[in-house]
């Protein structure tokens, strides 16, 4: 007989999300915020105003001793022996490969302690990689998902509702980075960063018990500002109008960083790391694949694995697609051939055995303004 299926985890907002009228789905392992009421509504908020997150489920991993910076720096792409002590990078763990097995987040939070933020699905992966990659080095790993909430607040008004409640001066936070501080009166890592293309925030809460606390007096101080709770559906319409990738659409184990087009975050300067020789070979190669952007000219929904067509041949596959609420169309991420010239041809995307016309755009789909 197959063993039960387990019941997924929920965050120490639950009850919260319950009050406001979520509807909750399992994501990743865990039960999450889809939607409050109506998903464009709270993707207007996050562009116009400010929407909060409960991205509870994220990853904690916690690296603290001397060699902590050697550490990263072997087990991850990235320079992280070069980050500042209050600053954060993005950065990707890969395999031997040069696969993606996630891209992360890495806050240094002193000269020997760092702090790894992982995607949910992948956090059991991510842990043990790290811990077993440190090994030969003075540090210790330690997973520490389950002691945090995580909270972001997203939008142009995001420093109106946060100010009031914090100890921090909010225009000395620049962009990635990451300080200890006080929201609502309780202690917090608050970082100035995000995934939806807009200004905003994330706030570690720990112990996670003290995370209604701090979601309540938020959107209390947000009400004037039309801050509003904001799910999952919303989440992903905002990062692929940014052009940000998901992990397990645009990034996978089978990609390396090259092939989404962020070799930038990959530094060979640095001395062996795990997957070097494999990254190096892609460095130089022409690349098999590139991601674009896809504009869609009617209505019909774009959607993950949908076929891309240049003048009635498949040249590519969608990887993201939704309506876009800021556009008014359907926008998509997909990967084509490397070597594919798309200046020229009529591109179009198979929606259930109709073709239907596309444009193919410069990512990001938008940007904030300044």
């Amino acid at each position: 007989m197959s063993e039960p299926a387990s019941e997924p985890r929920v965050t120490a907002l639950r009850e919260v999300h319950e009050k406001a009228g979520a509807t909750l789905v399992e994501f990743a392992g865990w039960l999450m915020p889809l939607r409050y009421d109506s998903e464009t509504a709270e993707h207007k908020a996050v562009r116009e105003a400010a929407g909060m997150f409960d991205l509870s489920h994220m990853g904690e991993i916690r690296l603290r001793g001397p060699q902590a910076a050697e550490a990263l720096d072997y087990a991850l792409v990235g320079n992280l022996s070069g980050l500042k002590v209050g600053r954060a990078r993005y950065t990707m763990i890969t395999n031997e490969d040069g696969g993606v097995l996630d891209d992360l987040i890495v806050y240094r939070l002193g000269e020997e302690e760092y702090l790894v933020v992982a995607n949910a699905v992948n956090t059991p992966v991510v842990a043990p990689a790290l811990a077993e990659r440190a090994s030969g080095f003075d540090v210790e790993v330690t997973d520490e998902s389950a002691d945090y909430a995580l909270i972001a607040i997203q939008g142009p008004r995001s420093v109106d509702v946060l100010a009031p409640l914090t100890d921090a001066d909010l225009d000395g936070i620049r962009y990635f980075a990451g300080y200890e501080h006080t929201v609502a009166g309780e202690p917090v890592l608050l970082a100035r960063t995000g995934y939806t293309g807009e200004d905003g925030f994330e706030i570690f809460v720990r112990p996670a018990a003290k995370a209604p606390k701090v979601w309540e007096a938020l959107m209390s101080q947000g009400a004037e500002h039309g801050l509003v709770p904001a799910g999952l559906s919303a989440r992903d319409t905002l990062r692929l109008e940014a052009g940000m990738p998901l992990y397990g659409q645009e990034l996978t184990a089978e990609l390396t960083p090259f092939d989404a087009g962020l070799g930038r975050v990959v530094k060979f300067d640095k001395g062996d790391f795990v997957g070097r020789a494999r990254l190096e070979e892609a460095s130089r190669d022409t690349r098999p694949r590139r991601l674009i952007g896809l504009l869609a000219r009617g209505r019909r929904p774009l959607r993950k694995g949908q076929e891309v067509l240049r003048d009635g041949t498949t040249v590519g596959t969608i990887t993201s697609g939704a309506p876009s609420p800021t556009l008014g169309r359907p926008i998509a991420m997909a990967y084509v051939d490397g070597d594919l010239d798309t200046t020229t041809g009529a591109f179009s995307v198979d929606v259930r055995g109709r073709n239907e016309d596309v444009d193919v755009v410069e990512l990001p789909f938008y940007k904030r303004r300044s």
